[in-house]
């Protein structure tokens, strides 16, 4: 590889402290190749991989340090946590400092497959009822404590993939919500320390069959129906989000405006979900937090309007992105 020299000074490597950050974290393949699915991250229109930009970084400041610390595949990464993003960060700051050098460790976007950036994470963990205006359009009273549930990663798909839509249900829904990232093992967090347990925050929709899931008691079988729930189109950290307190949040349909909420209007807000479920349960790095949606969701209008064949659900989040997915009917 061609050395060359730093435009900063060395100090400037410093995991986290400086830089211009805005790190946007990816699982990405490329379209014209074999490749297994790999860590990236988000350069102007470009991707490029985290593994090989930290290694160009140390190759360039002559260090010799292993890399295990910063694995290529998505999931090892995030179970990493904090100390991989923090390196990642260095990489990403370095990359971009030197970008006329390092133009080969770039790859255009449109050459690019995204998935969900986590897409094994030990735990996702959901919150039911989360805004009040919601609640009352579910025609459920404001709860008192968080309600949680859970989802499995074999609902995870990608930013851009199909939600497939099984024939077992007429009644499948749209939820945007805002995801938390965990970056290192979490019990018994108190509500002030809970933004040092977070890594970042991404997009979901929690795609939902009424039907399914008002049959019983338990939401579980209307929730976590395979390949039914996007997550991305990139992990932003706490570098670019420090609070989530005041995010819009716009889902749509065919373009239609149909939720438009704030985070600001959360029944509880992130710190209190995460001091409330690490009372109960050790939350680990890359486990998923999605927070709720807001209303305006199909159920709650008036006539409900459920998801079809063909429809395409996008779904916005201040300061981190979209998703948008294309709903298409299951083969059996």
């Amino acid at each position: 590889m061609k050395t060359f020299r730093i435009k900063e000074s060395n100090d400037r490597i410093i995991m986290g402290k400086q830089g211009d950050y805005k790190l946007k974290l990816v699982n990405y393949r490329n379209k014209n190749s074999n490749q297994m699915e790999r860590i990236g991250f988000i350069l102007d229109e470009y991707v490029v991989d985290v593994q090989d930009a930290y290694k160009s970084m140390l190759q360039a400041v002559n260090k010799n340090e292993q890399l295990e610390i910063i694995p290529a595949e998505p999931d090892l990464f995030f179970k990493i946590g904090t100390p991989a993003i923090e390196r990642a960060i260095a990489a990403y700051d370095f990359v971009k400092k030197n970008q006329e050098e390092l133009t080969l460790l770039r790859m255009e976007q449109r050459n690019i497959i995204f998935g969900p950036p986590i897409r094994n994470p030990q735990k996702i963990i959901c919150v039911g009822r989360n805004y009040a205006a919601h609640a009352k359009e579910m025609d459920s009273d404001i709860p008192t404590y968080p309600v949680l549930f859970a989802k499995f990663a074999n609902a995870l798909i990608g930013p851009n993939d199909p939600i497939e839509k099984t024939s077992f249900t007429e009644k499948l829904d749209y939820e945007g919500e805002l995801v938390v990232v965990i970056g290192k093992e979490a019990k018994h967090v108190k509500r002030e320390d809970a933004h040092h347990y977070i890594s970042g925050y991404a997009i979901g929709n929690d795609t939902s069959a009424r039907d399914l899931q008002k049959r019983t008691p338990q939401w579980l079988q209307g929730k976590s129906i395979d390949r039914t729930t996007p997550i991305g189109p990139w992990i932003v950290t706490t570098e670019e989000i420090k609070d989530p307190i005041n995010l819009a949040v716009r889902s749509y349909v065919n373009g239609e405006l149909r939720q438009e909420g704030n985070t600001r209007d959360f029944i509880f807000d992130v710190p209190t979900l995460i001091e409330f479920i690490t009372s109960l349960i050790t939350l680990q790095p890359g486990d998923l937090i999605m927070t709720g949606t807001p209303d305006g969701v199909g159920f709650g209008m008036n006539p409900p309007q459920f998801l079809s064949n063909g429809d395409i659900v996008t779904i916005e989040i201040d300061k981190i992105g979209k998703i948008e997915n294309k709903v298409m009917d299951a083969q059996l």
